[in-house]
C-alpha cells in the first residue's frame, strides 16, 4: 500500500496494529500513539484554545458549533504536499476530530490526484471491529485485519468469560465530560458489561448523553468513573475540584465509599480502536481488583483520593 494520512488518532493506531506503520506520511494534531508517530507532520489543528477548565472549553466549542461551522482546521496545503493514496477521517462526532466534510473541502480543488478517503462512524464494538476490517481491506490487508479482530475479540471474550460467574455486578456512572456533566455512551455500556458491571445513564450504540448532577444524584451509583475526553489523568484529577464543589458530592455513595475512579480517557476509552481492550481491562481492575491485575494503576487509572 502506498502513503497514508490519519486524521484521527484510532486509526492512527489501526493503522499500525496492521503492520503499515512505516506508510503513515501525516497525522491529525492528537495523534500520540505509538509515541513515534508524533514526528510525522500535522495536517490539522483546533480552531480554538485548548487549555483551561472543562466547561470554558465547552464554552469556546459551542461558540464554534453556533456558528456552523468546523472545530477543528485541516491543513490543505501539507495534506497535498504528502500526497497521499489514502486518507483516514471520521464522521462519528464533530467535536472529536476533523470530520468527512472537512477533509472532502480540503482535497476538493486537487486535479493531480484523488486520494482515496475512508471514514470511520463507530458507534458500539462491532463497529470498532468492522472499521478495523474496513481500513486493513482497502490496505489491501483484508487476512490481517480478520487476524487483528480475532485477536482482540478473543481478549474480551476471555475477560468476559471471568467475570460472568462473580456474584457482584456494581452499578457504574461513566463520566465523559465535567462540566457540564455528560455521560458515556457508544461502546461504554458494552465495555462495562464485558467487565462485570451495569452502566447507568447511557445506552449501549448511542451517543454520550449530557445529564445534570441531579441525574447523578438520583441513580447512586456503586462506582463513578470519570475519563472526561482528551483528557489525560493529571487533568482530569484537576477537573475534579469542580465535581467535589458540589453540595451533594459527599452524599453519593460511591464518594462515601471511595469508589470514585479516574482514568486516562485519552489514551484509552475515548479512543475506538485496539487498545479499547486495553480498556476494558483497566474497568475489570478497577471494579474487581481481587479478580483482575494486568498493571494499569497508576499509569491507565487510579481512585481519586
Amino acid at each position: 500500500m502506498g502513503r497514508i494520512v490519519s486524521l484521527i488518532p484510532c486509526s492512527t493506531e489501526i493503522v499500525c496494529a496492521l503492520g503499515f506503520g512505516q506508510n503513515l506520511v501525516g497525522r491529525s494534531h492528537e495523534c500520540d500513539f505509538p509515541e513515534w508517530v508524533q514526528r510525522l507532520p500535522a495536517c490539522t489543528s483546533p480552531k480554538f484554545p485548548i487549555d483551561g477548565t472543562s466547561y470554558e472549553i465547552d464554552q469556546r466549542v459551542k461558540a464554534i458549533l453556533a456558528e456552523g461551522l468546523s472545530v477543528y482546521r485541516v491543513d490543505a496545503e501539507t495534506l497535498r504536499a504528502l500526497a497521499p493514496d489514502v486518507i483516514v477521517t471520521q464522521s462519528q462526532c464533530e467535536v472529536c476530530a476533523a470530520s468527512l466534510r472537512d477533509v472532502e473541502q480540503a482535497v476538493c480543488e486537487w486535479i493531480d490526484s484523488r486520494p482515496r478517503i475512508i471514514s470511520l462512524e463507530p458507534s458500539a464494538l462491532d463497529d470498532v471491529w468492522r472499521d478495523i476490517g474496513t481500513v486493513a481491506a482497502v490496505l489491501g490487508a483484508a487476512e490481517r485485519g480478520e487476524e487483528l479482530v480475532a485477536r482482540l475479540r478473543g481478549r474480551t471474550a476471555a475477560i468476559a468469560e471471568r467475570t460472568l460467574p462473580l456474584v457482584e455486578r456494581p452499578t457504574v456512572a461513566v463520566v465523559e465530560w465535567i462540566d457540564p456533566l455528560m455521560a458515556a455512551g457508544n461502546w461504554m455500556p458494552e465495555l462495562l458489561d464485558l467487565a462485570g458491571a451495569s452502566s447507568l445513564l447511557a445506552k449501549a450504540g448511542e451517543h454520550s448523553p449530557w445529564m445534570s448532577f441531579d441525574d447523578l444524584a438520583a441513580i447512586d451509583p456503586d462506582w463513578i468513573l470519570v475519563i472526561p475526553c482528551g483528557f489525560d489523568l493529571a487533568r482530569t484529577r484537576s477537573e475534579m475540584a469542580s465535581l467535589a464543589a458540589r453540595p451533594q458530592w459527599r452524599q453519593l455513595r460511591a464518594v462515601r465509599r471511595r469508589r470514585v475512579a479516574l482514568a486516562d480517557g485519552n489514551q484509552f476509552f475515548n479512543r475506538p480502536g485496539p487498545r479499547l481492550v486495553e480498556s476494558l481491562e483497566i474497568l475489570a481492575e478497577i471494579l474487581h481488583p481481587g479478580e483482575f491485575d494486568f498493571g494499569h494503576r497508576g499509569r491507565g487509572w487510579q481512585l481519586a483520593d
